[in-house]
């Protein structure tokens, strides 16, 4: 190929795609591990790099001895390309590179799995081409026969010789949802791509494989059971379902002696070392002994032959192994009688190839589908032998007139080709009884198929017909089963027929039907019209049995005569206000849905009928039900959301079969006994009655129900659970018992010895129930209760997996509780949150979050939530869920990754719609090998303002792929942002799907895999799933309350408007999400359910501006120095626990846990790297606005940001060195045994009243200014207590402290005597290792230690301890009396101060730098120091 280019000549292209060095795609994505990189140029290709710089042909080779993924001999991108070759790429994004692999494993490497010997030093070689250069080409220049190509780490084909390797790249990477040119081709020169798609530059070979195909070796051979026979060296081979024996060693010339297997025997010879004897069956058989060489020959011979002689049937199974022809061995087993060579890429002209198939004799069924044949193959047509041809999705276009050879075919499949018509040929297949016609291209029925008279089924679905006519139908009176779903069917019309007699099964799913007149078809057993748009419907009951008419707009249904036969109707979500008469006659009725409907009543005759066995009406209108006359044999009821204020009393003695009762979401205030008498005979075993009016009396009510397993009663009024009533279910299983007003839980619980969930979230728990005695318990929800101490025994059941305590304040778990939860799999605790320095004004008090997610009734969770509330270095925040459905790897990893990879992508555009796409995208692509066969939905919020207008509101960037959904709620309505990509919900995706030739199955399922149509991951299933998201932006305004995200399983049975009206009645955010998942779970659902609220309060009042930070010392102005919080590790982490509640792996011990957290509180270097940055203003006030400093503006009080201390210290990992056995209590001070915190939040006036003057006023500051500045102090004073800002009241050991309380700071003088104190000069200039622990000392001095905290300019200061769930400064009782003296010791007089020294850098400056003596004296005589100083006074009054 000859490519000419010139710099100054080249047409300008497109913006490329450049990092923020401008390279062309170098960046992350170009990491992979090529090590002992070496550049070759072979023949004009040097020439032409040296000389005029145009490329000869278009390729350059780069070889490496590539080492696999993750090898730490990885070299960096830019040592991957060197100048010359990254300026040649640049210029053209038609340019690019392909990996050319070697013949060694053909999987994808795997990272986490070290490389065998064989393999991990495969060859690579990096070609430089072009789009246009072809596989030839790189074939005639790497010395190579041909070129392999290799999708999803399965099937291998070689490639065309006109194929273009570097264009194909380029489609794939176009047709999975990159746009720009530049970015498809830095994507193509990705690593991680080879987990999609890999080039091969010969055909790589899997001895696993092989030896399913084909087993040969030379080996001792000797025939029969007698000694008269000498062994001998023979070749051996096991192929298809014959043993073949040479009779020349090494060859396979002369004579080959065939032994079939089917149905034979295998057998170990004892007397010999890995001897096997191999047997034929029938009256004639023959035996051959083979001795192998060594074991694991002897194993595998044995395996392979004991599947052949299992076998009844001559069946050769060679599907997906990459076969251009069947091995030539094979020829030999001419008993084969069902030969399976799908998904394969068979060829013509090989040797067995397609043409060579028809020398198998007695060959009955042949599958060829998935084989990319393009066209019929005619030599098929001389196999006369063929019953079954099964030649789906090969895009075949037309069928040769030689098929009517087929004089014995019977089943002929067609699916998913290009066909619109058939040969008149084909009719003359007398004996064909099935014939697959799915998934092509016709727009009629074709006439031909009148006269197959053998074939009683039509499968036409996905087709293209919009108009059926009866007529054509009844001259086909061989047909009894018509399937024409999926065809965009607009009309039906009757052609005139009166009668159609021979039809029984009609399925017209998803199609575009308004009205619906089957009333001629008298025979009509089973009618599928889902998801149409009917408004009426009428048809024959005559021989009706089955009628499923949900998701249409039916407000009645007419049917004549009555269908007594029907035994199942399913006339859910539709428009019905009445039941029709005629349901109420059906005598032999046993499921009746009629769901989400108009429903005000249901007849009292339907609820006798003594047929009737499920009824699900819920959704509707309900007020009452009618009483019930007699016993009905009722199992299943389902009354959920309606307006049901009591239920029939003589409901559960006449309905005696009854198993399961649902009525949610109703106004129920009492129930119906379980029997007039003492004796119940009651069956229920499932009872759902979550959000009701009932109290505990009606608790009492249902001890008659002993045979109950499942009971949901959450969301009611119960203040208690009669102890001596739940003793009586010893049956039960799960118990809900969630946001109700109890106390406590009855220790009878320990009686339901079969209990293996307990959900009582949301309550006024303060007692741990008395449940870890249970031998059966796996799921303990307490969460957002009053819990305070927890009684464990001495071990717990081995069962439990997981346990929920997060939303408890007010617990304190000690040391040796952490150990026993150690071996729990999901632990939830409180954790304090992590924020930053500019978080508390910023992003805590625009949004917060709560979330929840719950398994079902499936033993793993599927789903998982990304959570960052502060994300990157502005007021950003970013929350996603992901949900696997049957899979858990793939939601965690784009948990673990996906907020990274948005992070980067950002910094690359700032269009919404490219950087969310390409997060989606590049996601996938990260997913490797995990991505290929398995996947998930996903959702991702991204909450920003354009950076370009500091002054804009913020906006909500969303993208979804797969069925996760989120809704907005404005105004108190929600807003729905996401779109749905659900075959059943969504038209568009499904026409995409039938235009790529996918095979939708009766499930609404793509292959049979998925139903949805997008995904991350399932590359497998590429081009008919993909990964490209729905992206919206959302401008946010003051009327959006909070944003919702949940999967599939939550929306399915919560709506929009019941979610919405649930948040707004919780509020908090962590409860508001346990009540979503509790609703669903109590509605019906059986799946992962996972749901996110995020609560928003972006308004007028909402300012995020960032205080000016410290100038330089020594710097003019009398710059401020305002105390700020260090950062606890990244603001960008992806929080999996809500920011509140934090989860403990199984293989994470509290101790681990408990050292990590402590090393990311230092407090070494607190204000590194924060004086140069530049200052943050909100979305509000693009301009620089002054908060309360003096004289205009020109210093802004500082705000106190407290520093949380880390999660939870252990006694073998903090740094104190003890064990907590071994120390002795500490008089005063709260400890658990090996846990000490102290906690001082510091927001003294000193900060305001001592710091710099303003820079106009040449460091003077007026009586005026000083004034204004304690008017403006008392309010900020009041403000705080007033509007709740941190300051929350609370009492403990008799003391009553704020969070946020305020301490008046000491001279230098009094820390020069503390320093002194032996108690605390061990505190003062001491390093601490990790920066919050230090040794634990018996002479511990709480005041002397908040004393010591100014010294950080955090305020903030930690001991090795539990943390206290609400930041108090924990006073003990015994210490009351000091902690008032000293505080009052704080409060000096008014007079001259004292003398103070200089300050240093140690220590901070306590007094007014820009003052001397007599200023400082005048300045405390003023009226509004005296006011200052009682107003701290009151305060400090207050916390004690």
């Amino acid at each position: 190929m000859e490519e000419e280019e010139s710099a100054a000549g080249a047409a300008p292209g497109p913006e490329p795609y450049r990092d923020k060095q401008g390279g062309v795609g170098d960046r992350g994505s170009y990491s992979a591990a090529l090590p002992d990189t070496e550049l070759h140029k072979t023949g004009l290709n040097q020439g032409a790099v040296h000389g005029s710089g145009t490329l000869g042909t278009g390729i350059r080779v780069l070889k490496r001895n590539m080492k696999r993924n993750g090898s730490r001999s990885c070299v960096t991108p830019k040592s991957r390309f060197g100048s010359r070759e990254r300026d040649w790429l640049k210029e053209d994004p038609q340019r690019g590179c392909v990996f050319l692999h070697g013949g060694g494993d053909p999987q994808p490497p795997c990272s986490s799995c070290p490389p065998s010997s064989s393999t991990s030093q495969s060859d690579l070689r990096l070609v430089l081409c072009t789009t246009d250069t072809t596989a030839a080409e790189l074939c005639a220049q790497g010395n190579s026969e041909g070129l392999y190509l290799q999708l999803h780490g399965d099937l291998i084909r070689r490639l065309d010789p006109n194929e273009r390797p570097l264009q194909i790249v380029y489609d794939y990477l176009s047709a999975m949802g990159f746009e720009d040119p530049f970015r498809i081709q830095s994507e193509a020169a990705n690593s991680d791509l080879s987990c999609m798609m890999r080039f091969y530059s010969e055909k790589p070979c899997s001895a696993d494989q092989l030896e399913r195909i084909l087993l040969k070796g030379v080996f001792s051979v000797r025939k029969g059971k007698t000694q008269l026979h000498k062994w001998a060296e023979r070749q051996v081979i096991l192929c298809g379902t014959c043993l073949i024996v040479a009779s020349v060693k090494d060859s396979l010339t002369g004579k080959m002696h065939i032994l079939p297997l089917i149905g034979g025997k295998v057998e170990e010879v004892k007397r010999r070392q890995h001897c096997l004897m191999f047997s034929s069956a029938g009256p004639q058989a023959q035996t051959y002994f083979v001795n192998f060489d060594s074991l694991s020959d002897y194993q595998r011979w044995h395996r392979q032959a004991s599947k052949v002689v299992s076998q009844t049937v001559s069946v050769v199974d060679l599907s997906c192994y990459s076969l251009e022809e069947v091995p030539e061995c094979l020829f030999y087993s001419q008993d084969i009688t069902h030969l399976n060579l799908r998904n394969n890429f068979m060829k013509p002209d090989r040797t067995g190839g397609l043409h060579s198939l028809n020398r198998f004799s007695q060959i009955k069924s042949l599958n060829l589908s998935h084989n990319r044949l393009g066209s019929f193959p005619e030599s098929l047509c001389e196999i006369l032998t063929l019953t079954e041809l099964n030649l789906s999705c090969n895009g075949i276009r037309s069928l040769p007139a030689q098929i009517e050879n087929l004089h014995s075919l019977q089943t002929l499949s067609l699916d998913g080709n290009h066909l619109s018509l058939l040969p008149e040929e084909l009719g003359g297949l007398s004996q064909l009884s099935s014939l697959g016609l799915s998934f092509n291209n016709f727009s009629e029925v074709p006439a031909v198929v009148e006269m197959l008279s053998a074939v009683d089924r039509l499968a036409m679905a996905g087709n293209r017909l919009e108009i059926l006519d009866l007529g054509t139908l009844s001259r086909m009176s061989h047909f009894k089963h018509i399937d024409l779903r999926l065809n965009g069917l607009q009309a039906v019309v009757s052609g005139g027929v009166e009668t159609l007699k021979h039809i029984t099964h009609m399925d017209l799913r998803d199609n575009r039907l308004s009205a619906l007149d089957l009333s001629s078809a008298c025979s009509l057993e089973q009618l599928h019209c889902q998801r149409n748009s009917l408004g009426a419907l009428t048809l024959s009951g005559f021989a009706l049995r089955a009628l499923h008419t949900s998701a249409n707009h039916l407000m009645t249904v007419n049917i004549y005569p009555v269908p007594n036969q029907l035994t199942h109707l399913d006339l859910s979500r539709n428009l019905l206000e009445y039941l029709p008469d005629w349901v109420c006659d059906i005598r032999k009725i046993e499921v009746l849905d009629v769901s989400h409907n108009l429903l005000t009543e249901l007849p009292g005759r339907l609820l006798s009928s003594l047929s009737l066995r499920k009824l699900l009406a819920g959704h509707n209108q309900l007020h009452s039900l009618p009483d019930l006359l007699d016993h009905i044999p009722l199992e299943a009821l389902d009354l959920q959301h309606n307006k049901l204020g009591e239920l029939p009393e003589s409901l559960f003695y006449k309905a005696l079969n009854l198993r399961y009762v649902n009525v949610c979401a109703n106004s129920l205030e009492t129930v119906p006994p379980s029997s007039q008498s003492e004796e119940s005979l009651s069956a229920l075993q499932e009872l759902y009655l979550t959000s009701n009016n009932l109290n505990e009396q009606c608790a009492a009510l249902l001890a008659g129900h002993q045979n109950l397993r499942v009971l949901h009663i959450a969301y009611n009024q119960l203040q208690s659970f009669p102890p001596s009533k739940l003793t009586k279910l010893e049956l039960l299983e799960e118990l809900n018992l969630s946001g109700n007003k109890l106390k406590t839980i009855p220790s009878t619980v320990a009686n339901c010895k079969r209990l293996h969930t307990l959900i009582a979230h949301s309550n006024h728990i303060s007692v741990f129930p008395e449940i870890l005695n249970l031998p059966e318990i796996k799921l303990v929800d307490l969460s957002c209760n009053e819990l305070t101490e927890i009684l464990l025994p001495d071990s717990l059941p081995p069962s439990l997996q997981e346990l929920d305590l997060s939303g408890n304040t007010n617990l304190i778990l000690e040391h040796k509780t952490l150990n026993i939860f150690s071996h729990i799999a999901t632990l939830k605790l409180d954790q304090k949150p992590v924020m930053s320095a500019g978080e508390s004004m910023g992003s805590s008090t625009l949004w917060n979050h709560g979330y929840s997610e719950m398994t079902g009734q499936k033993n793993k969770l599927c789903v998982s939530v990304l959570a960052v509330d502060s994300f990157g270095d502005s007021v950003e925040a970013a929350y996603g869920i992901f949900d696997g459905d049957r899979n858990e790897e793939v939601p965690r990893l784009l948990q673990c990754t996906m907020g990274d990879v948005l992070s980067e992508e950002i910094q690359h555009s700032s269009i919404d719609t490219v950087y969310m796409s390409n997060t989606f995208l590049s996601s996938h692509r990260k997913l490797g090998m995990a991505g290929q066969k398995l996947g998930a939905s996903a959702l991702l919020c991204y909450i920003q303002h354009d950076p370009g207008d500091p002054g804009s509101y913020f906006s909500l960037t969303l993208a979804n792929v797969g069925t996760c959904q989120a809704v907005l709620c404005r105004n108190g309505q929600p807003l729905p942002l996401s779109k749905v990509f659900s075959l059943e919900q969504s038209a568009e995706e499904t026409e995409r799907v039938k235009l790529s030739n996918a095979i939708i199955t009766e499930d609404n399922k793509v292959s049979g895999v998925t139903c949805c149509s997008r995904l991350l991951g399932c590359s497998y299933l590429s081009p008919w799933v993909l990964p490209k998201p729905w992206v919206r932006t959302e401008p946010l305004c003051a009327q959006d309350e909070f944003l919702i995200l949940g999967n599939r399983a939550l929306f399915e049975r919560v709506s929009y408007q019941e979610a919405v009206c649930t948040v707004q009645a919780v509020r908090d955010p962590r409860a508001a999400a346990k009540k979503l998942c509790t609703l669903a779970q109590s509605y019906g659902c059986r799946d992962n359910v996972g749901a996110v609220v995020v609560s928003l309060h972006i308004g007028e009042d909402s300012c995020t501006c960032e205080l000016p930070l410290a100038t330089a010392a020594g710097g003019g102005g009398g710059g401020r120095i305002y105390p700020t919080a260090v950062p606890l590790g990244d603001p960008a982490t992806p929080s999996t626990s809500s920011g509140i509640a934090s989860e403990f792996n199984s293989e994470m011990s509290a101790s681990e846990v408990g050292s990590e957290a402590g090393s990311i509180a230092s407090d070494e270097n607190p204000a590194a790297g924060l004086a140069s940055r530049p200052e943050r203003r909100c979305s509000l006030h693009p301009t620089v606005c002054g908060i309360g400093g003096f004289g205009g503006g020109g210093n802004n009080l500082g705000l106190f940001q407290r520093q949380p201390s880390c999660a939870t210290f252990s006694s073998n990992q903090s740094d104190n060195g003890l064990d907590s056995d071994d120390e002795a209590p500490l008089d005063g001070v709260i400890s658990n045994g090996s846990k000490l915190e102290v906690e001082v939040d510091i927001h003294c006036c000193a900060f305001r009243l001592k710091g710099g003057a303003p820079e106009g006023n040449g460091g003077q500051e007026t009586v005026e200014e000083r004034r204004g500045f304690a008017l403006r102090l008392s309010e900020d004073i009041g403000s705080c207590v007033t509007a709740g800002f941190g300051c929350r009241m609370r009492r403990q050991n008799s003391v009553v402290v704020a969070a946020n309380g305020w301490l008046h700071s000491v001279s230098s003088k009094e820390t020069s005597d503390l320093k002194k104190s032996p108690s605390t000069s061990s505190l003062f200039g001491k390093k601490l290792s990790n920066g919050s622990v230090v040794t634990v000392e018996e002479s511990h001095n709480l005041i002397e230690v908040a004393l010591e905290a100014p010294k950080k300019k955090s305020g903030y200061f930690a001991a090795p301890a539990q943390q206290d769930p609400e930041d108090q400064l924990v006073v003990p009782p015994g210490l009351e009396q000091d902690v008032r003296e000293q505080l009052r010791h704080l409060n000096p007089n008014p007079g001259p101060p004292p003398t103070q020294p200089a300050p240093t850098t140690g220590d901070p400056d306590w007094g007014h730098p820009h003052l001397n003596s007599q200023q400082q004296q005048q300045l405390q005589q003023q009226p509004w120091h005296d006011s200052a100083l009682a107003i701290q006074q009151e305060v400090y009054d207050t916390a004690l």
